[in-house]
């Protein structure tokens, strides 16, 4: 067995990328675009329209974060175990990394960087399982949407879509989301500062933003 604190070598020799952005800046429909598009690209998520039949359990590990261990966080369930559960995701698209046929190119969203970084806002500093997600194979590059709290605020329905793991304070406003959305920014891209990042500016429509991110993997 590996050790949390080795890197863990199975995986590492197939290449793959990573979206990763803040919420509302459209990954789950740049994601969708990618897989159906005819780049021959494999994409692998754990959101919900995305996460294929066989594994159904990681949609409903997800459902119960929102419906169950959000609602009840700080009362009926600990940041702990907050951050235990989603490792649920992080593990789950590791081990799919390591089923992937190498020669076919592979697009994961957000990897374990994103919920690193929710977690750390959730009040989980630091717990020994960031050791181990850190240790996993690493992506060839990882491609950041850049889309502004205000754009991000309003593809949220001006806050009316948003979770908790979205947005500071006990209610969703305009203050507590941009203030979350700039930490959370900070903190995703601190994460990744050890591979290389391409930045994709804003763009007006998800078409245009799925053309920039395969323009991008093209390279």
């Amino acid at each position: 067995m590996t050790s949390p604190d080795v890197p863990d070598p199975a995986g590492a020799d197939r290449p793959f990328f990573v979206l990763l952005g803040p919420d509302g800046a459209g990954k789950s429909s740049v994601m969708s675009a990618v897989e159906a598009g005819p780049s021959g690209w494999r994409t692998l998520s754990t959101d919900g329209g995305l996460v294929r039949p066989e594994h159904a359990l990681i949609d409903r590990l997800r459902r119960g974060v929102f419906e169950d261990v959000l609602p009840g966080l700080g009362s009926a369930y600990s940041t702990e175990f907050l951050a235990s559960l989603l490792q649920t995701a992080v593990v789950h698209l590791r081990d799919e990394i390591r089923r992937q046929d190498p020669e076919v190119p592979l697009l994961i969203d957000s990897y374990y960087y994103k919920i690193l970084a929710k977690c750390r806002l959730a009040g989980v500093d630091e717990n020994p399982m960031y050791s181990w997600w850190r240790s996993f194979p690493q992506p060839r590059a990882v491609v950041y949407l850049d889309v502004s709290p205000a754009s991000a605020w309003q593809r949220l329905g001006r806050g009316a879509r948003l979770n908790p793991l979205e947005h500071f304070g006990r209610l969703p406003d305009w203050g507590g989301f941009e203030s979350y959305q700039k930490s959370l920014r900070k903190l995703m891209l601190e994460e990744v500062r050890h591979v290389p990042v391409a930045m994709i500016e804003e763009q007006p429509s998800a078409e245009r933003t799925a053309d920039a991110v395969l323009e991008v993997l093209a390279r």
